[in-house]
């Protein structure tokens, strides 16, 4: 085989290999994951949560997590408020939001399955006159510049290849005198990435942000940044995982598929030891621009 018949088979191949987003997607929307999610964090949210004491219920300390980011913008949420919830999963913030400030919300997710997951909660709840659900990327937002009081994200952006793309663009359509809120799991420090590689590949992630990243892009873009880290909230949701996950292993094999439930038990410990070890980091960014 000639090198030009190679390199049209690689260009062949690389033009078949579903993108990042795709296959980011295709995670999110597979019947084991949708059942761990229901199963073991509570249907409700897909993100780390703030805990009262190490044997909190999952779902209680996720919302917690809700409830602490809201507390960093309670002057720019109301009813006269939008909020753009980036990577809004079963929507269990855009309700909550919704609820507590009656402001509206528009939920964005790469998943239609989710979307409509979402769309059948909100109408359930009464609240689909204050949520609007759209199927969107976070490199590409379809809205105008400058629409958002608030731009919203727990966990998202450990999924996006392009960070820097999805925050320039979050911050496109925030208002002027708007608030950018988000977590992350993320690596400790530069020279951790690798190490933490395994753990992040049952997610599809290459490569894991670290703060410095984050607040560095965020100078570049004008805005002024505080980090609240809670890492220790990190490890105490990994240990609540991989103890629910042991302990329930036979029940949750008749829910989830078998080879699923095994993955979980031999990838949740490597992310129990890794926060353990000082290795990951998460917390919580609020972000404005800055007062010139």
């Amino acid at each position: 085989m000639d090198d030009k018949t190679k390199d049209d088979d690689r260009t062949k191949a690389d033009a078949s290999a579903p993108t990042h987003a795709e296959s980011t997607r295709r995670y999110y929307e597979t019947g084991d994951v949708d059942a761990f999610y229901d199963s073991v964090w509570g249907g409700e949210d897909i993100h780390v949560g703030i805990y009262s004491h190490p044997q909190e219920a999952i779902a209680q300390a996720s919302h917690r997590t809700v409830e602490r980011a809201a507390d960093r913008v309670p002057d720019l949420l109301g009813p006269d408020a939008t909020v753009l919830d980036l990577g809004s999963g079963y929507g269990g913030s855009s309700r909550a939001l919704a609820e507590r400030f009656g402001c509206r919300v528009v939920a964005l997710d790469l998943s239609e399955e989710h979307n409509r997951r979402h769309r059948a909660a909100n109408a359930e709840r009464g609240l689909d006159g204050l949520i609007e659900v759209v199927t969107g990327s976070l490199n590409d937002l379809p809205f105008e510049a400058g629409r958002f009081d608030v731009v919203w994200s727990l966990e998202v952006l450990c999924h996006v290849e392009d960070r820097a793309g999805a925050l320039a663009e979050a911050v496109r359509v925030l208002k002027p005198e708007g608030a950018l809120v988000f977590s992350d799991i993320m690596a400790a420090e530069e020279e951790s990435v690798e190490a933490v590689r395994p753990a992040f590949s049952r997610l599809g992630v290459r490569t894991p942000a670290t703060s410095a990243f984050y607040l560095d892009q965020l100078s570049g873009l004008g805005l002024k940044t505080t980090f609240e880290d809670r890492t220790p909230d990190l490890a105490t949701h990994y240990a609540r995982l991989d103890e629910d996950v042991h302990r329930r292993a036979a029940e949750l094999r008749k829910v989830i598929s078998p080879a699923y439930v095994d993955d979980l038990l031999t990838n949740l410990p490597l992310w129990a030891d890794i926060t353990h070890r000082g290795l990951l980091r998460w917390g919580l960014f609020h972000a404005r621009r800055a007062v010139v």
